[in-house]
């Protein structure tokens, strides 16, 4: 038996119920779908407000950088297939501004180099390297090599073949629609650019074409056959648009600026 005149140390008979209610009542959060459905988005979205809210008025976040223009039709198209064929869930496209990011890779990504991309394609996971700088640093016949059979030059590569890309033909039959759909949601494409955007979409692989109204459109656009092939096929496409990733911004003279 109980001496009636021991005492509970810590005060524990107060505290004892007050822990098994709160402890019921998580209880009961976790019995009740319903409640932890509705909980949990509350707790989401203000974890979201917090994190994305402040964003939109940060100058530095949203500054516009020189350079950045919206993709030409083929590279447009180049970057259509990147995403049909799943590119973005082995590469991503965003640097972060850590060391061995940068040593790696290059200068961190900024955020108005994908103000034009819809869906932007930062990417999660990298089971092959960052592709945001990508831009130059192979030559067009190393792309032919690496996406018709990877393990070539990349022995230990995991990455499937692309060589059927080499056989189908692209026409850009509907290239000036898929301008007009970018242009909906807030791409600055002129009715100039939407109006001729079969013929830039051709011209990019003719040196022999109207090569200036082209780069007056979109300035440092490259203007080659990209897969040494007499057709115009989704290779062409393909490779200028990662031969123009990385290239916009000329890193040389930018400088971010920490104060804003």
């Amino acid at each position: 038996m109980t001496d009636k005149n021991t005492q509970i140390p810590g005060n524990a008979q107060a505290d004892s119920p007050r822990k098994k209610k709160l402890l019921d009542r998580h209880g009961a959060l976790e019995r009740n779908a319903t409640l932890l459905l509705v909980s949990s988005f509350l707790v989401v979205t203000i974890g979201g407000i917090v994190e994305i809210a402040p964003l939109f008025w940060l100058e530095n976040t949203i500054e516009d950088v020189e350079g950045v223009r919206p993709y030409s039709p083929l590279e447009m198209a180049g970057r259509e297939i990147y995403i049909r064929e799943g590119c973005y869930v082995c590469h991503s496209q965003m640097i972060r501004p850590m060391r061995d990011e940068v040593e790696r890779y290059g200068h961190y990504s900024l955020a108005a180099e994908s103000k034009y991309d819809h869906p932007f394609l930062w990417g999660s996971k990298r089971t092959g390297p960052d592709l945001a700088r990508v831009g130059g640093r192979y030559s067009d016949e190393w792309h032919v090599d690496h996406l018709v059979d990877p393990q070539s030059v990349v022995p230990e590569s995991i990455m499937p073949k692309y060589d059927y890309l080499l056989r189908k033909t692209i026409d850009g039959e509907h290239i000036d629609e898929l301008l007009a759909t970018n242009a909906f949601v807030g791409v600055p494409y002129t009715d100039e650019m939407i109006e001729v955007a079969q013929a830039d979409f051709r011209v990019q692989t003719d040196p022999f074409g109207d090569i200036d109204g082209l780069l007056e459109r979109y300035p440092g656009a490259q203007v080659r056959n990209f897969d040494g092939q007499e057709a115009l096929t989704e290779m062409d496409a393909l490779i200028a648009y990662l031969q123009i990733l990385g290239t916009m911004v000329d890193f040389s003279t930018f400088t971010a600026d920490a104060t804003r």
